[in-house]
């Protein structure tokens, strides 16, 4: 097949009008479960439902088809230590140097910090980075287009995934990721987009009382 072959589209789906309804409004249901956890417990997950939930992100839209993510599967206890103490390092920079107060005065709802032991508890560290260029067979060098919208697409598609198999997740970005590319020696075109931190939620975890907005607010129907 060359990049200019079409097949056609056997494998879309249609359904009745109320089916569609129904459908929409339980999965409406479902995702307004899914809260950003910061308590994990440390019980172990099943590779096979990661490897999965990456597979459903990586049919995520993308431009030109250049699909340029890479995820970073990190359970290993030791390197998971690693990032854990050169986050905390930036973080405390953060805090006491770099935050603003009204960025503070942001957080203090959320009751954040520079400590981040969950990169430690947790089972799974999935590191996404963003590709801004690759290279063919023959090394030529071929840049990415619409690489930030790309990524953020498939990002939200595995949340999406991971909460709907029954796990809790974490995005967590913290002010200088550069590290990254030190600690899991990624390569040049790679950038860091994301800390993914997932797993279950631990008995005892708590999340703050926050409010959505409306459908009003968020959407103007012309």
């Amino acid at each position: 097949m060359t990049k200019n072959d079409f097949l056609p589209l056997t494998e879309y789906r249609k359904f009745s009008k109320d089916e569609m309804k129904v459908r929409a409004s339980e999965f409406y249901v479902q995702m307004r479960r899914r809260r950003t956890v910061r308590d994990f417990s440390d019980q172990p997950i099943d590779r096979v439902v990661i490897e999965n939930c990456l597979r459903s992100a990586a049919t995520a839209p993308s431009g030109a088809n250049q699909q340029p993510w890479q995820f970073v599967v990190v359970s290993d206890p030791g390197v998971k230590q690693q990032i854990r103490l050169a986050s905390e390092k930036v973080e405390k920079e953060f805090y006491s140097k770099q935050a603003t107060l009204r960025w503070r005065d942001a957080l203090k709802a959320l009751k954040t910090g520079p400590s981040k032991p969950f990169l430690e508890t947790a089972p799974y560290l999935i590191v996404i980075f963003s590709q801004s260029y690759s290279y063919s067979t023959t090394r030529e060098k071929k840049k990415h287009y619409y690489v930030t919208e790309s990524v953020g697409i498939a990002t939200g598609m595995l949340i999406t995934a991971l909460h709907h198999t029954g796990l809790a997740t974490l995005t967590y970005t913290p002010v200088n990721m550069k590290f990254l590319n030190k600690v899991l020696s990624r390569p040049a075109n790679e950038k860091p987009f994301m800390i993914l931190v997932v797993g279950y939620p631990s008995e005892s975890a708590r999340v703050p009382v926050i409010e959505k907005k409306n459908l009003a607010d968020i959407s103007v129907f012309i």
